[in-house]
């Protein structure tokens, strides 16, 4: 491709976050190996029709804990761009020259700014299953975003949920709701929120918690559904 639109390294930074390879992305989402690399190549064009891409665009980043709407719009950008127009005919070989010089600049600063917004993705709802993510990765985290406490240890609440049995945990995040996630034995997932971060479980017996590093233990009765609302320390 002649340039990035920055959807497939936000989508490829996400993944390398949770240590996930693209064999066991394939496997969660059921999109072939070869299907993922193409997203994160952004070479859509080998992924058939639009209508196909915007699909795989949306469970990919659904999957790596991205926000899919703002994904979606970003490519929708890409896919509406047009030829530059031929400057008009009556100007000179200088003018137009400067002309097209003028078009190329603005698509060159619409593709730096869907880049730019890309940025803000890769922190936004990220979940990890296994381990948490490799602290400092991310500098500018948002509503949402998973960090590390170290950042902004009075700021955020940072929770880690690791399964010893079964259980599908469900979340939101600063108010907005993230796709319920379901965790085998020895699974795990690390969460955090700028403001307010509410979680439960259908089997409140089946996790253990970690709440600002410290270990909370199980917090719930075997069989029985939990949930609980975590805010950063200081707030009420």
């Amino acid at each position: 491709m002649a340039g990035t639109i920055g959807v497939g390294s936000a989508l490829r930074r996400a993944r390398e976050i949770r240590e996930i390879t693209l064999d066991e992305a394939a496997r969660d989402t059921k999109l072939r190996t070869e299907q993922l690399r193409a997203l994160e190549d952004e070479d859509f064009e080998a992924l058939g029709d639009p209508v196909y891409a915007r699909a795989m665009l949306r469970t990919y980043a659904q999957y790596l804990g991205l926000k899919p709407e703002r994904v979606l719009s970003v490519y929708a950008r890409h896919g509406e761009e047009v030829a530059p127009p031929t400057p008009p005919g009556k100007l000179g070989r200088v003018e137009r020259g400067l002309a097209a010089s003028r078009i190329r600049d603005n698509q060159k600063f619409l593709l730096v700014a869907a880049a730019v917004v890309l940025v803000a993705l890769v922190a936004v709802g990220i979940v990890s299953r296994g381990g948490a993510p490799e602290a400092a990765t991310i500098e500018t985290p948002t509503a949402g975003a998973v960090v590390p406490t170290s950042v902004a240890p009075t700021t955020t609440v940072d929770v880690r949920i690791v399964a010893t049995g079964p259980v599908e945990v469900t979340v939101v995040i600063d108010g907005t709701a993230q796709e319920p996630t379901t965790l085998r034995p020895g699974e795990s997932i690390s969460l955090m929120a700028a403001d307010e971060l509410q979680v439960s479980a259908t089997d409140g017996g089946a996790i253990e918690l970690t709440v600002d590093g410290k270990d909370r233990g199980t917090p719930g009765v075997g069989g029985a559904p939990w949930s609980d609302t975590f805010t950063p320390r200081g707030r009420a």
